[in-house]
């Protein structure tokens, strides 16, 4: 074979490109990757009322992109996130997820927290036949072939939740939430069930996102004297919500709260003092005992400091880079379509547990657990279910 030089290729889209040629122009800005490095988009509100909540994904984001980095990429290249702010703003969301897919050319997005915010980027998503992978809790009523949803949706917290409070903590409940669609549903669920479990719905009740003064509807709780409130709160209204029910002599050890939408990131705002012995019904909590946890608890306190918690939709985006890589690896391309279809039935032994992406829907079968908050801001785990699946359309 003297005299021959043998050279590599890889393929770029449709081409085949020598390795450490120069691809012809406008190639690599077609596809979002080089032969080195994959570009992948991170999108939430890292500014405005929602950042409470939606910024320290970033965080759990870009340590599993270092850690698969470090273990060697994706496909052989290296992961460079690409982060953008949604500002809490919705009209941001698609003009930043429209960026992400047109100009980045990225073949995937982590991103989104409220309903509101992805239900924007759903058309850019379409237009631009991207994929986003979806790390929030959520109401369901949704199944998009261009989303994979990596938290449980409302079924999977909601009913799991109503049934425990109905068999461990009483059977009246009052209902308050945020005024958008993630409440609104969450409850539609929540009232049947209670129904169901023979329980009573004595009150319903909604602050608009970002509201600070919850004192007339702490007032209707007051009088109402249900044994429970299920709360559906989002964001920085926490702070106030929390801080106001303690003030009105409804902190956690006189009366039962539990929250589906309360993390361990939420309590670090709103201030462990105003949180303890409240409870919240999550797919993953920073107390779950395991050597998979324990490692990425480990890590990522490492990396950001001793003081840093995690909560659910932080574990649910860490997840989803992984699942993302995994998806790529299975596909052996980065192609959106190829990609969506090597998750079906995808499994991780992600920090909760085993996860696995349903076949048809698009989200994750999982566990769910109920929690008490505790006065350092962590959660002792009081119950845990087996492996539920997603029903994101339940006859409501």
């Amino acid at each position: 074979m003297s005299g021959i030089t043998r050279r590599r290729f890889i393929q770029i889209g449709g081409s085949l490109v020598a390795a450490g040629a120069v691809p012809a122009a406008g190639l690599w800005p077609k596809i979002g990757y080089t032969a080195d490095t994959v570009h992948l988009g991170l999108l939430h509100s890292l500014t405005g009322t929602i950042a409470i909540a939606e910024a320290a994904l970033v965080d759990a984001e870009k340590m599993a992109i270092d850690e698969i980095n470090a273990a060697g990429g994706v496909l052989g290249r290296k992961i460079e996130p690409i982060v953008e702010d949604g500002a809490s703003d919705w009209p941001t969301f698609a003009e930043k997820a429209k960026k992400l897919l047109q100009r980045d050319k990225v073949p995937a997005i982590i991103g989104c927290y409220t309903s509101a915010s992805r239900k924007a980027v759903l058309p850019v998503l379409s237009q631009s036949k991207g994929l986003l992978y979806y790390p929030t809790y959520y109401e369901g009523q949704e199944q998009d072939k261009h989303v994979i949803y990596t938290s449980q949706e409302a079924t999977q917290s909601v009913i799991a939740a109503i049934e425990w409070l109905a068999k461990e903590k009483g059977k009246t409940f009052f209902l308050v939430g945020s005024d958008y669609i993630y409440p609104r549903t969450c409850n539609k669920i929540a009232k049947p069930t209670i129904a169901r479990v023979g329980g009573k719905v004595l009150g319903e009740e909604y602050a608009p996102l970002g509201h600070t003064e919850f004192s007339s509807i702490i007032s209707k709780i007051k009088a109402a004297k249900p044994d429970c409130i299920y709360s559906t709160v989002v964001g920085g209204s926490n702070v106030a919500f929390y801080k106001q029910l303690k003030a009105a002599g409804l902190d956690g050890t006189k009366q039962v709260l539990l929250s589906t939408v309360v993390s361990e990131n939420e309590i670090d705002g709103i201030g462990k003092d105003n949180a303890v012995g409240y409870y919240a019904c999550m797919g993953y909590f920073q107390s779950i005992k395991s050597p998979t946890n324990d490692r990425f608890v480990k890590a990522l306190k490492a990396k950001y400091g001793q003081e840093r918690v995690v909560g659910d939709p932080m574990e649910c985006a860490y997840n989803s880079v992984y699942l993302w890589k995994m998806a790529c690896e299975r596909a052996k391309s980065f192609d959106v379509d190829k990609v969506i279809a090597a998750s079906s039935e995808l499994e991780f032994e992600a920090p909760e547990g085993k996860i696995k992406i349903h076949k048809t829907n698009h989200h994750v079968w999982k566990k769910v657990r109920i929690g008490r908050a505790r006065a350092d801001g962590q959660f002792d785990i009081v119950h845990e279910s087996g492996m539920i699946e997603p029903n994101p359309f339940p006859k409501l």
